[in-house]
């Protein structure tokens, strides 16, 4: 195929480039979600299994400060709930950016295919 190919299915190309660049984006942010939902878990786990009497810090800026462990788990359920919150959200992009891509994946083959022959 020595001609270049025509602006309506180079336009298409292109899109589909910027898709699939999207769809990176999105996983790669839901993976260091999942990274930090599961070090938010240790976090919690640890905190749980401290004994009351255990002083409990937490930094602000570059100061420590002591905190109470009823206050640090919360803080920590809702730091979770909110990755989570998010992860869903992105897992809802993922997959329409996905059906996008497998029909533009598909328009492309369809308007190829009569030039290959």
């Amino acid at each position: 195929m020595s001609a270049e190919l025509p602006p309506q299915i180079q336009n298409m190309v292109a899109q589909l480039q910027q898709l699939q660049q999207q769809l990176q984006t999105v996983v790669t942010q839901k993976t260091q979600l999942d990274l930090l939902v599961k070090e938010t878990e240790e976090a919690i786990k640890e905190v749980e299994e401290a004994k009351d009497d255990t002083s409990l810090f937490k930094a602000v800026g570059n100061v420590l400060v002591k905190v109470e462990k009823d206050k640090v788990l919360k803080e920590l359920q809702e730091k979770k709930e909110t990755y989570e919150i998010r992860i869903k959200t992105l897992e809802r992009q993922e997959e329409k950016l996905k059906e996008r891509v497998t029909e533009l994946q598909k328009k492309l083959q369809s308007m190829l295919s009569p030039q290959a022959g």
